[in-house]
């Protein structure tokens, strides 16, 4: 039986293949960068179906963030490889299952604006990515961790509008110190900070959150679109939580820069089955 898994640095989808129908199965997301190969191998330990079937599992294909280097990768792939002993394990970044998700046949560029966000293009065999992604600190435009700081830090300036602030102040009941605390101190910061997404989404049709988040988006699509010298051109395609949610304001930004919108999808792990049965596991020799 076959494993595919999607995994964000917030969440991860599990899949396993099966003829008589799919079944599903969910874990935290796990990310080289922040979490261990005992990590890894002891949240899939603790999942009853995972564990169940994990003798009977002969190939895994893990995309997850992080998963940029042989080296952050081997950290994922070991801890996978204790619990699943039977089965050859590959891993690879997001970024390819974002491609291979939203691949209708044609070039295009993918992007993801989830937790985090990147973008790449894909040619329908080759993966570029024009410029990095820079995590929470340095990059991340237009994601759960970038309006999440947008959102704190403004609160904490006393920047929000009233009724923005006060609701936020009543809900959270946060000081400066524990934010403070949480942001610098604490692990999982990013996830910490993409948490306040819920609180935003709120106030989804409030003019104030609909600019900034228009404003988020247009950033994203400057430095992590534009970039491809052939984006006007193309469609480009969407991926995760914020794309979907806000998909009016993502639509907006892409006509600001003369983008043609493709699609916007909250999950790819069903795109990625597809493309799974359609172009890889008929062809064994073709799994990179």
């Amino acid at each position: 039986m076959i494993l595919i898994i999607d995994s964000g640095s917030t969440k991860s989808d599990w899949v396993l293949l099966k003829d008589s129908g799919n079944e599903s199965f969910s874990t935290i997301g796990l990310n080289p960068y922040f979490h261990s190969e005992e990590l890894v191998y002891n949240t899939v330990c603790e999942n009853e179906g995972l564990n169940y079937i994990k003798s009977q599992i002969s190939l895994v294909f893990f995309y997850g963030a992080g998963c940029s280097s042989k080296e952050l990768n081997k950290v994922i792939e070991n801890g996978l490889q204790r619990v699943f002993t039977n089965a050859k394990v590959h891993i690879d970044h997001d970024l390819k299952a974002c491609a291979y998700a939203t691949y209708e046949g044609e070039p295009s560029i993918s992007c993801i604006i989830g937790t985090g966000s990147n973008s790449c293009y894909f040619d329908g065999k080759h993966i570029y990515e024009e410029v990095p992604a820079l995590g929470y600190i340095l990059g991340d435009e237009g994601s759960g961790t970038y309006f999440g700081k947008q959102l704190l830090s403004m609160y904490l300036y006393k920047l929000l509008p009233k009724h923005i602030h006060e609701a936020f102040e009543s809900q959270t009941g946060l000081t400066k110190d524990i934010i403070v605390d949480n942001v610098y101190m604490q692990p999982n910061a990013n996830v910490y900070l993409a948490s306040f997404m819920k609180f935003i989404v709120q106030f989804s049709n409030d003019p104030f959150v609909k600019e900034m988040i228009f404003e988020g988006f247009k950033k994203f699509i400057q430095i992590h679109v534009a970039c491809y010298e052939n984006h006007k051109q193309i469609k480009v395609h969407f991926v995760g939580s914020i794309a979907h949610l806000f998909r009016n304001e993502l639509d907006k930004a892409c006509k600001y820069y003369q983008v043609t919108l493709g699609q916007t999808i909250q999950k790819p792990i069903d795109g990625l089955i597809n493309y799974h049965v359609k172009y890889i596991l008929e062809n064994q020799k073709n799994v990179i």
